[in-house]
Parts: C-alpha cells; structure tokens; sequence
C-alpha cells in the first residue's frame, strides 16, 4: 500500500514578522547598494559615456576623480539608498511570502520538496516584480543624475525634474528594462544560495547543524552568498545593461545596459521593445557586456553582504527563521 505524503507544516508568519523580514530587507539593501555606490558610478559612465570606452573599474574611477573629483563618486547616492530601501524591503519580505504560498499550494511536503526549483524561481521572480515597482522610478532618477551632469542637485530635484519634464512614463521608461535585469538577479541570489546551503546541509545531522559553530555558520552563508552573487551577476549581466540609460545586456548585463541607456534621456522613440531593439543593435554584442567586470565584484560583494546582514539583523530584531524546503 502506498504510503501518504506526510503533511508539510508550514509556519504561521504573522504581521510582525513581515515586518522584521521588511526592516531586515531594507537595511542590508541600503547598506550595501549605498556603499557600492561608487563603483556603480564608474560602470553607469562606462556603458554610457563614450568618452569611458575601453576604461577598466580602476581606470575608470582614476579618470572620474581626475575629471570630476573625489565627490563625483558619489553621485547618485539619494536615489540609490532611498530606492534600494524600498526595493530591498520589498524583496526580501516578499520572498519569504511568496515561498511560504507556493509551498502552501504544493499542499504536501514531498511535493513541495519535488518542485522547490519552481518555488525559488516563481517567489524570486514575483518578489521582485512588485520591488521593481518602487524602484523604477529612483532607479531612473540615479541614472539621469550619474548621466547628466548639472542635471539636479540630488533626490529630490532630481525626481521632480524627471517627473515635471517626462511624467509617470519617463519615471518607468525603464520598467521593462529593469524587469529584465533585477528578476534574473533576484534568480540567481535566491535560488543559488538556496542551493548552496542544500549542499553544505545535506550530509550533516541536525544534531550536528545545531552544533554548528558561529565561525562555520558564517563561511557557509559567506561562500553560499559569493557564490550565489556571481551567479546573479552573470544572469544580470547578461540580459541587461542599463536600459534606463543606455543599452542591453544578455540576462541581466545586457538588461543593465539598455536599463542605462533608455534612463539616459536619449536615443530611438516609440514602444519600448522597439527602442530596445535600437539600442541593442547600435551597442552590439561586445557593447551589450560593458561593464561585466565591475559588476561582478560589485554583485558578489552585494549578495554575500546582503545575505549575511538579512540574517544577523533577522536574528536580532526576533524574527523567525526562513522556511526551508531542502532536499535531506
């Protein structure tokens, strides 16, 4: 006789805990977006700015203070903090949501365990979908002031100024583009550091997990963190490239560019899919994944920093651990 599907629980998260995964979200994505910001100007002038072509992370940030100065590294840095506030929030909780529904639908624990790839990908992606939201517009916002010089002081004149001259549509002009860059990086930073615990997990008793060590709690959620923030880098690298301002990448480089490029207030007009058809074309293949450098180390310092504070701030504010579906 066939034996039944043991029952999966799933833990009841209340209003509060959605709220510390929130807090917990907003502040490790603030932290480390913030803090990279520098580097983030220096790709953002690469895919844009003709006068960067060819420049590498270092050359590229030799040539800006020399041009600029010091201060012109921190560029955009409103938009960035306030915008990956929202988003990080939002994604984080959001994941945790969304998990916890599609393993309340798969109704079963080997169900669940059977189709956990499906659950990253689809909590991951919805996550970061409604993220997206409250980021395009700030998102558009750092883009124009990295691209423009003289274009506005900061935050908020900046989004006024966006929003007076091109309104709602020129806030999310980049929506699409953005889409196309953040939810294959959302894919890799979920899905892989899901499954790098998996296997750091799968041969250790739960008497010796709970045994676990501060110091090898941290290098599995460290290494699990770099490993899942390349991968992310890769997914987003190629896909996008800052359509906001510039051009397109491959998975979320290519994205990344076009994300830079439609930003930038320049270019082909018309529908969206068209002028990024324009610009994908007019960067090429090689333009598509300028850049890739400085975002992979900016992607894998983001994500294993990320992790790691989600989880320390988690653990402080009370908040209940993430539901696991792992495979024993």
């Amino acid at each position: 006789m066939a034996q039944e599907p043991k029952l999966f629980v799933v833990p009841q998260f209340t209003s509060k805990d959605y709220s510390s995964f929130f807090l917990a979200g907003a502040i490790c994505c603030t932290a480390t977006h913030g803090a990279m910001t520098p580097i983030d100007v220096v790709k953002t002038r690469i895919q844009i700015d003709p006068a960067y072509k060819g420049f590498s992370l270092l050359s590229g940030t030799r040539y800006v203070i020399a041009q600029e100065g010091a201060s012109a590294l921190l560029t955009g840095f409103g938009p960035t903090a306030v915008g990956y506030l929202v988003q990080g929030g939002a994604k984080f909780a959001g994941y945790e949501f969304w998990k916890k529904r599609f393993v309340g639908i798969a109704g079963d624990q080997d169900t669940a365990v059977k189709y956990r790839t499906a659950i990253y990908l689809g909590a991951s992606s919805t996550a970061e979908f409604f993220a997206d939201i409250l980021l395009t517009p700030l998102e558009a916002t750092r883009i124009r002031l990295v691209s423009q010089r003289n274009y506005a002081t900061g935050l908020v004149s900046g989004f006024t100024r966006l929003l007076r001259e091109d309104g709602l549509r020129g806030l999310y002009s980049g929506f699409l583009p953005i889409l196309c860059k953040q939810i294959p990086y959302a894919i890799g930073q979920f899905t892989v550091n899901e499954f790098c615990h998996e296997l750091a997990f799968r041969n250790m008793s739960d008497e010796a997990r709970l045994g676990l060590s501060s110091t090898s709690k941290f290098g599995i959620d460290l290494g699990s963190g770099v490993i899942a923030g390349f991968a992310a880098a890769i997914l987003s690298q190629s896909l996008t490239k800052d359509i906001f301002t510039e051009e397109l990448c491959v998975c979320s480089q290519p994205a990344d560019t076009l994300l830079s490029q439609i930003n930038k207030g320049h270019g082909p007009t018309g529908s969206m899919p068209y002028r990024l058809k324009v610009l994908a074309q007019e960067a090429g293949f090689r333009g598509l994944f300028a850049g890739l450098g400085p975002r992979m180390v900016m992607t894998a310092g983001l994500v294993s920093g990320q992790f790691l504070m989600y989880d320390g701030i988690k653990h402080a504010l009370g908040a209940p651990p993430a539901l696991e579906i792992h495979k024993e």
